[in-house]
């Protein structure tokens, strides 16, 4: 696993925080390996091809996703190396290193 830097889950981060280029992202981690081609997510998420091409340039330039050529396509699809690595970052310290147990009551530590 690649160690990641402050500046790339700031940059990571910046790129999720958006309502559509999050959805595009969740889009892509649900479809998996086999990635999404720009106009079925356009139309899964109904949103405008342009405005998509913009978050996905926002979303690849972030290290997030990545776009391959197959014939005449484009297919999109998460990094998921990137979002492990990202996810590590913000837990590798996580509970001052005990196991965390889900908390229902907000006033209660995670641990």
């Amino acid at each position: 696993m690649l160690k990641t830097s402050e500046l790339e889950v700031v940059e990571a981060l910046a790129a999720l925080a958006q309502a559509q280029r999050l959805r595009a992202f969740r889009a892509l981690v649900v479809a998996g390996a086999e990635g999404l081609t720009p106009s079925t997510l356009a139309a899964l998420l109904q949103i405008a091809p342009s405005a998509l091409s913009f978050h996905l340039k926002a979303l690849s330039h972030a290290g997030l996703v990545s776009a391959e050529t197959s014939g005449r396509n484009l297919i999109y699809r998460a990094e998921f190396a990137r979002m492990n690595n990202l996810l590590t970052y913000l837990t590798q310290d996580c509970c001052q290193g005990q196991s965390c147990v889900a908390v229902t009551d907000t006033a209660k530590a995670c641990c």
